[in-house]
């Protein structure tokens, strides 16, 4: 699906405007378009790259999945990748890829499966119409902004899991799905920083001045996002290292557990040792064996074992092992 939409002198137009008159249209210098497709596909983009003349290699990277964020300078325009991200009806991270081809007076988006949600940047353009006069710098800087805002309600979730995770690892017993439930949100993390750690390198080039659809009066405005940007991946950061000691402390957990378990099975072995090894003398079959016609020689071996087998039952006990 192709939408476009045209803004003349900062304010937004009824009419839709065909994509064959995008070209005459960013001719006027009061005029900004703003291009969308979604479920890109080659068809789709083909009248883009005629009309606006993109490069094929651009094109190509939005058809192509999973890219990294980046920024790569043209002639007359701009080409950039972010990556966004929101939350699924079962609680995990869903990634969003956006494209944007952005000139002085237009912004192309192009969003790729499953497309990320522009309707609150639709809103927040036509609400500032004194900033649209800046151009697409102005448009481009709300889609990042509605993107990294994202970021937190998805690190959000993720806190809470690692909090979840603290109380279980940190709690008496040691539960065996907690192990997977730390390398879940650990896989979660790495995904998140995967999308959001390259997008530092985008906006620090947009924010030192070499970049012209970045006017001065936007600079602000950027530095505000890409500080946003910086929050966020130390956030992601620091809950990884969280879940890594959370993971040391489970791992000792199970090892002491372990050891506890083997104490435990040590201390029967050695209890029932003494008595098999006197039943094992006794049950020998020799001429010469002691006490041999004793007549209390069945109760005082009955004695013997069970008196050194309560003898080790309270060595043991006292130092703790049972």
């Amino acid at each position: 699906m192709i939408t476009c939409r045209l803004y003349e002198q900062g304010k937004p137009t009824t009419r839709e405007l065909p994509v064959a008159d995008v070209s005459e249209a960013i001719e006027h210098p009061d005029n900004l378009v703003w291009l969308d497709v979604t479920e890109p596909t080659a068809e789709r983009l083909a009248p883009l790259q005629e009309e606006f003349g993109f490069h094929e290699l651009a094109i190509e990277d939005c058809l192509q999945p999973h890219e990294r964020p980046k920024i790569e300078a043209y002639p007359d325009y701009y080409f950039l990748v972010a990556t966004g991200f929101s939350m699924s009806e079962q609680q995990a991270p869903v990634a969003h890829e956006v494209c944007a081809f952005v000139g002085k007076n237009y912004l192309v988006t192009v969003r790729k499966n499953p497309p990320f949600d522009l309707a609150g940047a639709s809103k927040r353009w036509e609400s500032h119409s004194d900033l649209v006069k800046e151009g697409a710098g102005y448009l481009l800087y709300i889609m990042l902004d509605s993107m990294v805002d994202g970021f937190f309600d998805v690190l959000d979730v993720l806190e809470d899991g690692t909090e979840d995770v603290e109380n279980a690892v940190l709690g008496e017993r040691v539960l065996p799905q907690t192990r997977a439930q730390i390398f879940n949100l650990k896989k979660e993390l790495l995904k998140f920083r995967r999308g959001a750690a390259p997008l530092r390198e985008v906006l620090d080039l947009l924010t030192r001045g070499d970049v012209p659809i970045v006017t001065e009066r936007l600079t602000p405005y950027y530095r505000d996002v890409y500080d946003h940007v910086l929050r966020a991946t130390d956030f992601a950061d620091n809950l990884r290292d969280i879940l890594t000691s959370a993971l040391d402390v489970h791992l000792s957990a199970v090892g002491n557990r372990l050891n506890e378990v083997m104490k435990v099975l040590t201390s029967w072995a050695g209890i029932i040792l003494v008595p098999t090894l006197l039943a094992g003398i006794w049950g020998m079959n020799f001429r010469h064996m002691p006490e041999l016609q004793w007549r209390f020689g069945y109760l005082y071996a009955l004695l013997l074992m069970g008196g050194s087998a309560f003898g080790l039952w309270m060595v043991f006990r006292r130092k703790g092992w049972l």
